[in-house]
């Protein structure tokens, strides 16, 4: 056990998952939004992820990344035979999926969140077995034979979080239920089976002590733990997904599939990273060009700038935050500045926003991201708004200076990550309006579309919450 003992696996989290036939729909939930939000909440989720990612960086190649403990998103799904529904945190870049089983050590009873928590019972479902320790999914996840793997013996995980949060268990097979596209802005019930963890032992974050507790983690990243590449290996689906978050009415669509409509550009995902990682060419604030530290051209194990949308806000190490502040600020010289909640550069402004302040560009190998005053300018409450860019307190592990890009700037964007290309792209994109997704295999194209749970589900009626539908369009082979 030795090996497996030493085998540290790490997660970033974010989301979802599928299934086998062609196209498939979550419902998400987004946990902040609106004015007379806890800015502080905001703050502390972002820094326990950022601190997850130090973590990340050091991980060996094939680690996967690292999870929330507030994570922004989630949604319910279902597991087993018959189904039972899961609450579960999600966020691109995720890698597997676990939920709660019953014996659980520390395990959550019950979420300030406003729903039920459920454990799963492998006994209690007709389609659910255990992956055995000398499985090729066991096998090739520990990268080889696990020590003192004997007859009978289930497949361990166990994580590791940067904030010292864990979850442990043994992963088993069992259904997962959907809703299947079947037709423009129409679905029908599906189901396949996937690999996950069955947590035995949580602590930290993830443990009963947490307010915003939930059952699990669904996983959707880019190692071969993740339920979209099981089902890329079996020759189910392409390694495709996108998403376009509503900043301004609270929808939005998540999807996996071809985006034929609207159209976007790309630019190359940097290769071998634990994180959806791109290389920053140029950046400028009202046409004027911002100075780069050199490191952020760098091609060590930091290299790059990071892609995440969950993290909420922007993070820019201080040289260039101070600069793009500074650039902001002098449209607007005779604003009073307050300073909220000890971390967060505020001020009075009654009049319109995009016409006052300038739009910042950051620019990518054949691509550019434009992030628009209405988009890094947020209500706190009245008419006071506050500068969401924040200063970088994250560093690679040789001490290099990191850029996160959050929700900040990916909201009201369509954003499509290509895994088998190793491509990401985006254009600005009214979120609330719908995509065109293509079936691989038929050819047909489906109008997909955002919704808002709030109108289908009386669980989170009377929270302050943004709400986005997260479709998945699959493709087959």
């Amino acid at each position: 056990m030795d090996r497996v003992r030493g085998l540290i696996l790490v997660i970033f989290t974010l989301f979802l998952l599928l299934v086998d036939a062609s196209d498939l729909v979550f419902p998400v939930e987004r946990k902040f939004k609106g004015p007379h939000q806890s800015l502080d909440a905001i703050k502390t989720h972002d820094a326990n992820r950022r601190g997850r990612f130090l973590s990340a960086v050091e991980v060996p190649l094939g680690g996967n990344g690292l999870p929330s403990s507030t994570g922004l998103y989630y949604t319910k799904i279902g597991l087993g035979s018959p189904a039972k529904d899961f609450y579960v945190q999600v966020d691109t870049g995720s890698d597997i999926l676990w939920v709660n089983c019953v014996g659980c050590t520390a395990c959550p009873k019950k979420s300030g969140l406003g729903m039920d928590l459920t454990l799963y019972d492998p006994k209690a479902s007709l389609t659910a077995s255990v992956v055995p320790c000398d499985d090729e999914f066991c096998t090739s996840t520990y990268d080889g034979p696990i020590s003192g793997c004997k007859q009978e013996m289930s497949c361990p995980y166990g994580i590791t979080y940067g904030d010292g949060s864990t979850t442990s268990g043994s992963y088993v097979k069992d259904a997962l239920t959907f809703s299947r596209i079947s037709g423009n802005l129409r679905t029908s019930p599906d189901n396949s089976s996937v690999v996950f963890g069955c947590g035995a032992k949580q602590s930290g974050t993830l443990s009963s002590s947490s307010d915003e507790a939930l059952d699990g983690i669904i996983g959707f990243g880019q190692s071969n733990s993740s339920v979209l590449s099981q089902l890329a290996t079996s020759g189910k689906v392409k390694r495709i997904f996108s998403h376009c978050l509503d900043s301004i009415n609270g929808g939005g669509i998540f999807s996996i599939g071809q985006v034929v409509e609207p159209k976007f550009n790309t630019t190359p995902l940097v290769p071998r990273m634990a994180h959806y990682n791109v290389i920053l060419k140029d950046m400028e604030v009202d046409g004027d060009s911002i100075q780069l530290p050199t490191d952020i051209f760098d091609t060590g194990s930091g290299r790059g700038t990071i892609i995440d949308s969950g993290t909420t806000l922007a993070y820019l190490p201080a040289s260039i935050y101070n600069q793009i502040v500074t650039k902001i600020l002098a449209r607007q010289p005779g604003l009073k500045l307050y300073l909220v909640e000890e971390q967060f550069t505020c001020f009075h402004f009654s009049d319109n926003f995009d016409e006052g302040f300038p739009v910042v560009k950051f620019h990518f190998d054949g691509l550019s991201l434009i992030v628009y005053p209405h988009d890094y300018l947020f209500l706190y409450k009245n008419d006071i708004y506050c500068i969401g860019w924040q200063k970088s307190n994250t560093q690679t592990k040789d001490g290099k200076d990191l850029i996160l890009l959050g929700d900040l700037v990916l909201s009201n964007k369509i954003v499509v990550y290509d895994l088998d290309n190793m491509t990401i792209g985006w254009t600005d994109f009214n979120c609330s309006s719908s995509i065109k997704v293509k079936d691989q295999q038929s050819g047909t194209v489906y109008t997909v579309g955002a919704q808002d749970l709030s109108s289908a589900s009386t669980v989170f009626i009377g929270r302050i919450l943004t709400f986005f539908l997260l479709i998945i369009a699959m493709l087959s082979t």
